[in-house]
């Protein structure tokens, strides 16, 4: 393919598939080095960093090879929409994301950035890990205790709750750079 390689950029919070690029050696190199995706555009017979003129950049977290070695596979965090039509995804708007964790860790990873005082997320965050992992321990003792003496809708409840915290936690560790 000329030097070209297709690249899947993909978000690593929901699988999403984003879009798909091209890169040649400096497309990766200017990957590698900047943290933002470099494509080398086809039609413009450049390199370009996506969101150059919209600002909807791709923040890059890994890429791999394919067992071929033939083909990419990018993660990347979008920071804002990464179709050119103001979609989150350059395929059909109709497709789904892998399920409901993905959407709650969305949401908790938008409520991260947020600088909203009266936000729960927020709050826990800021407080961090120890406070987090003690809000699971409690939670923990209500699933069980909510296991002998509720009725299933009450089991969800807690159940419900104690997944939220553990998803905050993954956040304040993802947050904090451990992940």
């Amino acid at each position: 393919m000329g030097g070209l390689l297709p690249a899947l950029v993909q978000d690593p919070r929901s699988g999403q598939v984003l879009m798909l690029g091209y890169l040649d050696e400096a497309a990766l190199a200017g990957t590698l080095q900047t943290g933002f995706a470099t494509f080398f555009s086809r039609s413009k017979q450049r390199l370009w960093q996506k969101g150059e003129t919209s600002g909807n950049r791709l923040r890059v977290s890994a890429v791999f090879a394919d067992c071929d070695k033939d083909a990419l596979l990018v993660l990347a965090d979008p920071e804002g929409p990464t179709c050119h039509l103001g979609m989150k995804s350059c395929f059909a708007a109709d497709i789904r994301s892998s399920g409901w964790l993905s959407e709650l860790s969305a949401i908790i990873a938008e409520r991260a950035s947020s600088d909203d005082p009266g936000s729960y997320t927020r709050t826990l965050l800021d407080d961090g890990p120890e406070r987090i992992g003690k809000k699971i321990g409690e939670e923990g003792v209500e699933v069980a205790l909510a296991g002998v003496s509720r009725d299933v809708e009450g089991c969800v409840e807690e159940v419900a709750d104690l997944i939220y915290h553990v998803s905050v936690l993954m956040e304040a560790r993802a947050f904090a750079g451990t992940t």
